[in-house]
């Protein structure tokens, strides 16, 4: 079941064809993925992450301002603080891209591979268990919902401790160990066989 609009599609592989012209690692998250490992469901923008050092972000932010416009006034600045870039491609479609650099995110792109789309291209995603842990520290409803579903359809593909272990250290970092208390509860409610 296919419920991406088909310029979203599109969007996304032409922001891989770009960023890898330019030589910049890129690993898609977010909705779009969802599609890939968990249940497919409606998502309105794209999310990718590519690695951008610190001190980097004004360089590569301008670049990428040269070929996707900004969604927000005063884009460098943000870029720079927030390590994102708040875009939209010609057609309108909305792209969320960050600037990675913490070294979960270096491990994230090094999982990442690549996934046809039909009747579109090829676009590289995070793996299965690297969506689990983005939606487990982003920790909003829908996120939750995305994560049950990704354990449910992956099921022994899993490989989970990797996720804890990855998880662990971000939950430590934002200071809410009860994210590992909730994917737990989960993994709990859908064991491996």
């Amino acid at each position: 079941m296919n419920l991406i609009e088909p310029s979203l599609w599109q969007t996304a592989v032409e922001l891989q064809r770009y960023l890898d012209s330019i030589d910049h690692r890129v690993c898609f998250i977010g909705g779009i993925v969802v599609q890939r490992w968990g249940q497919p469901r409606v998502t309105g923008d794209v999310d990718a992450t590519i690695l951008v050092t610190f001190g980097m972000e004004l360089r590569i932010a301008t670049e990428v301002l040269k070929r996707y416009q900004s969604r927000i006034d005063d884009p460098l600045p943000f870029a720079i603080q927030a390590r994102i870039l708040l875009l939209k491609d010609l057609a309108g479609n909305k792209i969320d891209l960050s600037l990675g650099g913490m070294p979960y995110e270096e491990r994230m792109l090094e999982r990442a591979t690549e996934w046809t789309i039909p009747g579109h291209g090829r676009i590289r995603t995070c793996c299965a268990e690297d969506l689990i842990v983005l939606k487990a520290f982003a920790d909003r409803p829908q996120d939750w919902i995305d994560v049950e579903n990704i354990i449910i359809r992956q099921t022994d593909r899993l490989d989970r401790q990797l996720i804890l272990r990855e998880l662990a250290i971000l939950a430590e970092l934002k200071e809410e160990p009860e994210i590992l208390d909730q994917l737990n509860h989960l993994f709990d409610q859908h064991p491996s066989k």
